[in-house]
């Protein structure tokens, strides 16, 4: 018995939250600028070849607002400034107290159509800094 599968929702950046996932949006990029690249030790398993990861920070964003992405090795490719890009099954991870977009290996980013909107710059979600806070109930 086939499953059906469900539609994607669409979310837009300002609507995302601490720890969630799943989410689904279309962003254009803004910028895009490598922070490093790690060279990989090799491991136990010397079969796998032993490329070094690439990682860029790139600004993305639609109009409500922008975020910072995290890009790993090929997605730094797909992130050229002025693109369009479908981000699916995205994840918010924190870095240092501030949000970052990231696409692991359960997620997919697509290059579409250019969009029709300008990305809101002065609303960037990784500009806010949060704090966990441990609630005690007595």
């Amino acid at each position: 018995m086939a499953t059906q599968k469900r539609k994607p929702v669409f979310v837009k950046v300002d609507q995302l939250k601490p720890g969630t996932n799943g989410h689904t949006l279309t962003v254009k990029v803004v910028n895009s600028s490598p922070v490093k690249t790690v060279p990989n030790r090799g491991g136990r398993s010397s079969l796998i070849a032993s490329r070094p990861s690439r990682i860029a920070e790139c600004l993305i964003g639609d109009e409500t607002g922008s975020i910072i992405f995290t890009a790993r090795n090929e997605q730094v490719d797909l992130m050229n400034p002025g693109a369009t890009i479908i981000l699916r099954n995205a994840k918010i991870d924190m870095f240092k107290g501030s949000m970052r977009l990231g696409v692991d290996k359960w997620g997919r980013i697509e290059v579409t159509e250019p969009a029709n909107f300008e990305v809101r710059e002065d609303n960037n979600l990784s500009l806010i800094e949060y704090e966990l806070v441990n609630v005690v109930e007595e």
